[in-house]
């Protein structure tokens, strides 16, 4: 019996051992999983490569697109109109293929497009009333849009660059799209002869 009683006594107690080998190896499985888990944590991660490059190719195409844009507003910006010695004035066709000039009605600064087959010098309602340009005679104006009321003032003051203009008629309440512009016509025009040569526009006075 004695023989029998410690042979079941060392079962037991390699059971228990057993048990304790196996409690032991999980506990140890789940520190090294925990510390591999909080050390990565405790890092920053890395940025990603597209992350990195993202914001210096967003200022790289900015910047490209920026200088693409101020060389064509300066490659379609009209040039200046130019008087020669022998007092022509020269208009350059712009990119457009119109004819463009800076100029003033009534000493307010504006930008002609040339019309030869305008009557008038025309200019918006707006800018007449900035130029001080009152009064006129009422009338309607045939347009490519249809008809359009307006009014036709003379004795305005107009000068393209340097060479000026007195008592010019002027036709008041035609929309050019900006209150900026004015359409040069032969109310300023009649009083040059015109010539084209290849991209310019020669105004001689008569």
């Amino acid at each position: 019996m004695g023989g029998l009683t410690m042979a079941i006594e060392d079962r037991d107690a390699q059971r228990e051992r057993d048990k304790q080998r196996q409690l032991d190896e999980t506990r140890n499985k789940f520190a090294s999983f925990s510390s591999k888990n909080l050390g990565r944590k405790g890092q920053s991660e890395p940025s990603s490569p597209r992350q990195t490059g993202l914001i210096p190719m967003l200022l790289f195409w900015f910047a490209v697109m920026g200088l693409l844009y101020a060389l064509m507003t300066h490659y379609l910006a009209p040039k200046q109109a130019q008087v020669l010695s022998n007092g022509d004035l020269v208009i350059p066709r712009a990119q457009d293929g119109h004819f463009y000039a800076p100029g003033t009605v009534n000493g307010r600064e504006v930008m002609f497009m040339v019309d030869t087959g305008a009557s008038l010098v025309s200019v918006s309602e707006p800018l007449a009333q900035a130029a001080g340009i009152e009064g006129g005679v009422p009338t309607t104006f045939q347009t490519a849009n249809g008809e359009r009321s307006g009014r036709v003032v003379d004795g305005v003051d107009v000068a393209v660059g340097p060479v000026r203009v007195t008592r010019v008629k002027v036709g008041v309440g035609l929309s050019l799209g900006d209150d900026s512009q004015a359409l040069l016509g032969q109310s300023f025009l009649s009083k040059f002869d015109i010539t084209l040569r290849q991209n310019q526009m020669v105004l001689r006075a008569r």
